[in-house]
């Protein structure tokens, strides 16, 4: 171990930083404390020498999927578990070879990697001046660029835009009463206060109504016509959720309640969840017998305290009636503000002629565009201004 402890212990450290660069809060402490560990409990196994290093490395659920992959990937393409098991027995056990689908959080691993490579590997070039006055700027061509029309790299980055969002503080003022220094005089509060000074000291004490941020309700449409709109908008509700409290369905011939997948921390983790809770998944559309599950199941334990709702569809409904207007007429009425999230509204000449648009629309208070960046920056602004009545879409409609 005294031979090839230096070189055991270079190759932590640049795991390390790999892990760190993926999102792990590793510091210099816990590298000092891994080196330790590996030298008290040897190297006898791949398995002991991967659970050494989870046991310091690994402090939170979220961070396991990303440790796993970064080990997976760092120790895989170097071999160096391989060989220092050689140095340390006479016969080092061979490692079958596995082929397995990419997983969840491997990209981003994949992405530190490469990125501490280039950091060790970085030359220096000539500094270039470019004068880019009359230019447009690519983050501004981003937000405004349809989300079916981005390349992969693009998606990546509008992804990370929407995490970085300013998300408003819109707060309704509900019936239940609070503590306050100042405001309506409290009753019992002050009769307890008098109590506790024997009646000598009277001190009146106040109430006021309680403030808070409403809750939101997200419908999404996951079916064919939507595809090219539904990951990112996965995504930018798991970003709203890490904020306030959103309560996440997702629909395409049945409702699927994904509340609990997407308050997982890691993105990579909460998509791939999304997806194993879904089984129609870029199928057909059912949009009536979605909002009429949601509405009799769902409505009464989440649109309480004045909750938002954002309905996120095109409105192409697979199946024609007269119950679509029905349930968008009972989900209207069920809460404070029903807001209609449609990416056809992408084109300038954009009719409501679809039958399904035509049901829904009378019954929203507000329907706005969802396909690009801006779109949506749009929504987080509209989402702090109160609701106008008479809705606003019977006026459009017209």
């Amino acid at each position: 171990m005294a031979e090839t402890g230096g070189k055991i212990a270079d190759n932590i450290v640049y795991f390390a930083r790999a892990l760190r660069r993926a999102g792990l809060p590793v510091g210099p402490a816990a590298v000092v404390d891994a080196i330790r560990a590996v030298e008290v409990a040897g190297i006898s196994s791949r398995d002991d020498f991967y659970w050494t290093l989870h046991a310091v490395f690994v402090n939170k659920r979220a961070d396991r999927l990303v440790f796993h992959e970064a080990f997976e990937l760092f120790w895989r393409e170097r071999g160096l578990v391989e060989k220092m098991l050689e140095l340390l027995s006479p016969v080092a056990p061979p490692r079958p070879a596995e082929t397995e689908k990419p997983k969840p959080g491997q990209q981003r691993v994949e992405e530190a990697m490469q990125a501490l490579k280039e950091r060790r590997e970085e030359e220096v070039f000539p500094e270039i001046e470019i004068d880019a006055r009359m230019t447009v700027s690519e983050k501004e061509i981003l937000r405004r660029k349809d989300f079916a029309q981005m390349s992969a790299e693009e998606i990546a980055s509008a992804m990370r835009a929407l995490a970085s969002l300013q998300f408003p503080h819109d707060q309704i003022v509900t019936r239940r009463l609070v503590a306050a220094t100042r405001g309506k005089v409290d009753p019992r509060r002050t009769v307890r206060a008098t109590m506790r000074s024997a009646g000598d000291l009277i001190l009146p004490q106040a109430r006021k109504r309680k403030v808070q941020e409403p809750p939101l309700v997200a419908l999404a449409d996951i079916s064919g016509s939507m595809s090219e709109y539904s990951r990112v908008m996965l995504h930018f509700l798991h970003a709203l959720s890490a904020r306030r409290k959103v309560y996440s369905f997702l629909f395409g011939t049945r409702l699927s309640n994904v509340t609990r997948q997407l308050r997982y921390k890691d993105p990579d983790e909460a998509l791939a969840g999304c997806s194993e809770a879904v089984v129609d998944w870029s199928g057909g559309t059912r949009i009536a017998d979605a909002l009429h599950v949601f509405n009799r199941d769902w409505s009464r334990r989440v649109l309480g305290q004045g909750a938002t709702v954002l309905l996120i569809t095109d409105g192409l409904e697979r199946e024609e009636g007269a119950d679509l207007a029905a349930e968008a007429a009972r989900l209207g009425r069920s809460c404070r503000r029903l807001i209609w999230l449609n990416p056809l509204l992408r084109f300038e000449h954009f009719e409501a002629k679809a039958r399904g648009i035509r049901a829904i629309l009378p019954h929203v208070d507000d329907f706005r565009p969802v396909h690009s960046l801006e779109a949506i920056e749009d929504l987080v602004k509209a989402l702090s201004t109160p609701a106008k009545r008479p809705r606003p879409a019977l006026r459009r409609a017209a």
